[in-house]
């Protein structure tokens, strides 16, 4: 008999925010999330999607599910004779049917085999599962502990608990639960039953079941470090922790790590058995939330650090065994992160003492730092560790992470890691050679790291942070609150020197020259080969953003012309005829106009001010004139047409160039400094103006009444 070819899908990828629920015809199902990723990780794994059976087509074990029993030693030799073949087969065929009814609960498990491949075809109706699905459970139930640790069986179950009901999922748990507190445990170290209990975690949202079994995984003394050191367990313990636990369950797991003073004295053991979190005061479950710094907050000193000592062992078991993979998972990284927490709160008397446990720890987590990045509080805990560290510390922080930083750039947690190192480290010439060279410069000609990370918000935001950090144009208040969590700690520290103004001007001028020339040789391929086979740092809205920001705050101090040959381009790419039959030109597209309003204005509109907001033109690094100039002498009476003909979209752009012309610079700016070859081309491309924007062509554009043909005339009138 052939072998069963097993088809698997292909992985979902879940980005972005949290996904919503997904319609099939067998009822609501939510989606399935994922762990963060680290980024020590080199391929996509999906541990889940290779096991889980409910919605895959896999091996049919109804017919294949012991072909193994016999080996190639085992295996007759086939005769030339094609009936002794045929026989052979046959008698091996019924030896093994011979050997299954051997087996505990083979009638059992035959039964349940047959209804289960009728309950997973994917070619029937709801109302014809939902029949299969109870006769399913009729089938297996009472017996479903004694079958769920085999591998065929235990798919049999999570197509029930996946397809099934509120109530086939309860009846399930409940009759996993009567094992007593070690039942979950021992599903969870199970290779097969593991499935089954994180599908219930995920399945079972409000359910006391659900609790029942974060009190089981939790129960016996020292249970989850041993879970999270379990190579078949540690993966259930870090789904459990990141994906389903609200916080109290999350404190749950998390009160092992504080030893056994803390848990046989502080944290109440009686198990919840009704109605979820009915059974626990307010108070208890506030106090349990808060996590260590609720239990200790009215302890003693040396309570305190005895239970820093205890938490300090049981972390150096998980980091003194790599190899189990403990170390990348969120529970681990919120125990570390509650114990810097907690020696931070010691009282101030005792500053020797905690920079004395700090320290220790540092040297214990410094080989595994690119492992805790990614989650939120292995973040902060490394972010941390940078804030305080000296000049020592934070250079062999860079070393472990350089490897790493293309990925970082584009995590969410981990760009964070990033930004602090550039918040923090005084050694800029360092920043620029280990995380802002590897992190710009492709690693060969054909490939650009800056064009992987636009295509990201979290790898926009990181390239915009090295310009405009902290702007509230680009980052939310929530995550500007996040940023500025370490500011306090790095000016208690006092390791930073430097004035945050001066070191963010060195970043700017590590990065500027690099992200003009990419945005030079990506207007290039635009003008060689069309908007849409270019880069799209006109065409997408969220590159024009950052194409101007690069243009207004980028800033190289070996030159001052660094910027001309992007400006050059930014013209020419607008010299397409006007307005184009087939296709939309680049100055109708609203972002893309916006782009170049914006750079003739010298920055952005403040909404609140109802000004603009010319910080780039005051500091001397950008100057809208020279930008006007070129437009006028390389577009030509181009300009003309696009206010005149098709969408008239070139209106508020010519505006706002007449503006530039005329408008004096402001007595502030560096960079307005008397240039009698500027004011000269100025005076000329304003005649130009006038020349082409004559009365004809003025009473032309009020005719059409093209969008801003009244701001267009009125600034026209004052040239």
């Amino acid at each position: 008999m052939p072998a069963a070819t097993s088809k698997k899908r292909s992985a979902k990828v879940v980005d972005g925010p949290a996904p919503k629920k997904k319609k099939t015809d067998q009822g609501t199902f939510l989606v399935k999330q994922k762990r963060s990723k680290p980024l020590t990780a080199s391929v996509d794994e999906d541990e889940d999607e290779e096991n889980e059976e409910d919605l895959e087509d896999d091996v049919d074990f109804i017919h294949n599910d012991n072909n193994d029993e016999f080996s190639d030693d085992q295996q007759p030799k086939t005769p030339k004779d094609p009936n002794a073949v045929r026989e052979a087969r046959e008698t091996q065929r019924a030896l093994m049917t011979h050997r299954k009814s051997l087996k505990p609960h083979a009638s059992l498990l035959s039964d349940a085999k047959s209804i289960w491949a009728l309950a997973r075809a994917q070619n029937i109706s709801s109302a014809e599962r939902q029949k299969h699905i109870k006769d399913l459970m009729e089938c297996i139930r009472g017996k479903i502990r004694d079958i769920v640790f085999k591998h065929d069986a235990s798919r049999i179950v999570q197509t029930l608990v996946g397809y099934g009901g509120k109530e086939e999922r309860e009846a399930v748990a409940k009759e996993l639960s009567e094992g007593g507190g070690g039942s979950w445990r021992e599903l969870a170290c199970n290779k097969y039953s593991k499935f089954l209990v994180t599908k219930l975690l995920r399945l079972l949202p409000s359910s006391p079941l659900r609790l029942s079994i974060y009190q089981s995984l939790s129960q016996a003394q020292g249970g989850v470090l041993k879970l999270l050191l379990h190579r078949e367990a540690s993966s259930v313990l870090a789904d459990a922790f990141e994906l389903y636990a609200n916080a109290y369950e999350r404190s749950l797991l998390l009160k092992e790590f504080y030893g056994k003073e803390v848990n046989l004295f502080d944290v109440p053991t009686r198990k919840v058995t009704s109605k979820a979190l009915s059974d626990v005061n307010e108070e208890e479950k506030s106090k349990a939330t808060r996590g260590l710094l609720g239990i200790l907050e009215n302890a003693d000193t040396e309570k305190k650090k005895r239970v820093l000592r205890a938490m300090k062992d049981n972390l150096e078991n998980i980091f003194n065994n790599p190899d189990k993979g403990a170390i990348e998972h969120a529970i681990v990284h919120r125990a570390l992160w509650e114990y810097l927490e907690s020696i931070s709160a010691l009282p101030k008397d005792q500053e020797g003492e905690k920079n004395k446990m700090r320290r220790d720890m540092f040297e214990l987590i410094l080989p595994h730092l690119p492992s805790l990045v990614h989650t939120t509080s292995g973040s902060r805990a490394v972010r941390e560790y940078i804030a305080r560290g000296s000049a020592k510390e934070r250079k062999n922080i860079i070393k472990q992470l350089k490897p790493h930083v293309v990925k970082m750039a584009s995590d969410e947690e981990a760009s964070l890691v990033l930004w602090c190192l550039w918040d923090c480290v005084d050694d800029t010439k360092l920043i620029q050679k280990s995380i802002l060279v590897p992190l710009l410069t492709p690693s060969n000609p054909s490939t650009s790291h800056i064009l992987t990370l636009l295509s990201t918000p979290t790898g926009r935001r990181t390239i915009l942070y090295t310009l405009v950090p902290r702007s509230t144009r680009h980052f939310t208040p929530a995550l500007i609150r996040s940023i500025s969590e370490t500011d306090k700690v790095r000016d208690e520290a006092g390791e930073s020197k430097k004035e945050p103004k001066i070191r963010e001007k060195e970043i700017r001028e590590g990065v500027g020259k690099i992200l003009v020339e990419f945005v030079e040789d990506s207007l290039k391929e635009v003008e060689r080969n069309g908007k849409d086979k270019g880069k799209d740092v006109l065409t997408d809205p969220a590159l024009t953003l950052v194409t101007g920001e690069i243009m207004l705050y980028a800033e190289d101090s070996s030159s001052e012309a660094f910027k001309e040959g992007a400006i050059k381009v930014l013209c020419k790419v607008l010299c397409s005829p006007y307005p184009q039959d087939e296709d939309v030109h680049l100055i109708d597209l609203p972002h893309t106009s916006r782009l170049y309003k914006t750079l003739l204005q010298g920055g952005h509109y403040n909404h609140q001010s109802k000004s603009i907001d010319g910080d780039a033109v005051r500091k001397g690094l950008w100057d809208p004139r020279i930008f006007a100039v070129d437009l006028v002498d390389i577009v030509e009476e181009i300009l003309v047409e696009m206010c005149t003909q098709g969408e008239r979209g070139g209106a508020f752009v010519v505006a706002e160039l007449v503006g530039a012309l005329v408008e004096p610079p402001p007595p502030n700016s560096d960079s307005h400094k008397e240039d009698e070859g500027l004011d000269f081309k100025v005076k000329e491309a304003r005649q130009k103006l006038k020349k082409w924007f004559n009365k004809e062509v003025r009473e032309e554009i009020r005719k059409g009444e093209g969008k801003g043909w009244k701001v267009l005339l009125e600034r026209l009138e004052i040239l």
